[in-house]
């Protein structure tokens, strides 16, 4: 895989894309208020996943939070007498909030959430929309409208409903209470519990292994995945064969068994 690297910032350097070969990381780099999402971070997340969407060579999308307590704790809730003062401006900002959340679940390529600390409110609503959630063993849940007297959206209460279920979503957004990294992953709100000492690590070896896998195969599955999630009436599974087909057509098929016969790892280039 051919490797480049370079870092971007966006929403005043508030949100950051570091991009390595075929792994981009989108930091939430906000880390005095814990990564609290601003507006101009909503809208900066929305564009930034339509434009890594269209890039080919993308193999694996990362969000993180910006230092040690932090994934991401919501919206930023000083912002919210100027951006949420009313019902149309709060209309407003609940789209920006759906679209960056939409851009992130559509994503063609794996999209890991990586949480270290709290994941709180509309920062779990984030890493939900994420395939795969890697949580520090010493991470932290909770959906807090309750505790605020905020209306919680059909779309995020759906998105919750769809991947967890009725009762642990209810027990979110009726209590309010933060789960811990061992209850999460029982409940299936994060998917691996990394011990602190290796978190980074263990991260790493993961989403590399990821990176090195067959892109167009892994591409099929989650297109494969995204049409499962929509009304049936709606899927399109004609595109998933077409995408299947092409796996069987590329070049990196071919590579995958002459790296099976001789007995070592394969190198996949995306087509």
């Amino acid at each position: 895989m051919d490797r480049m690297s370079d870092t971007r910032e966006y929403a005043d350097g508030k949100l950051r894309l570091t991009r390595d070969g075929g792994v981009a990381a989108l930091t939430f780099d906000n880390p005095d208020k814990l990564n609290a999402m601003s507006l101009s971070m909503w809208h900066a997340l929305g564009d930034v996943c339509e434009e890594l969407a269209r890039d080919d060579s993308l193999r694996v999308l990362t969000l993180e939070g910006a230092g040690e307590r932090a994934f991401v704790v919501g919206a930023d809730i000083s912002e919210f007498g100027e951006r949420r003062g009313d019902a149309a401006a709060s209309a407003a900002y609940n789209d920006a909030v759906e679209r960056a959340e939409a851009a992130v679940e559509a994503m063609p390529v794996p999209v890991l959430a990586l949480i270290r600390g709290f994941c709180i409110g509309g920062g779990l609503a984030i890493a939900m929309r994420c395939d795969l959630r890697l949580a520090r063993d010493d991470a932290r849940f909770a959906i807090t409208p309750a505790r605020l007297g905020l209306g919680y959206g059909h779309d995020g209460i759906a998105s919750l409903h769809a991947r967890l279920g009725h009762a642990v979503s209810a027990d979110l957004l009726f209590s309010g209470r933060k789960l811990p990294a061992d209850e999460a992953l029982a409940k299936g709100i994060c998917d691996h519990v990394y011990p602190a000492a290796s978190f980074e690590a263990d991260c790493a070896t993961y989403v590399g292994q990821l990176a090195q896998n067959a892109p167009l195969t892994i591409r099929a599955a989650k297109a494969a995945l995204l049409e499962l999630a929509r009304p049936e009436a709606k899927r399109d599974p004609a595109r998933v064969a077409r995408m299947v087909a092409a796996c069987f057509d590329s070049e990196d098929y071919r590579e995958g068994q002459r790296a099976f016969a001789e007995k070592r790892p394969p190198r996949f280039k995306g087509r």
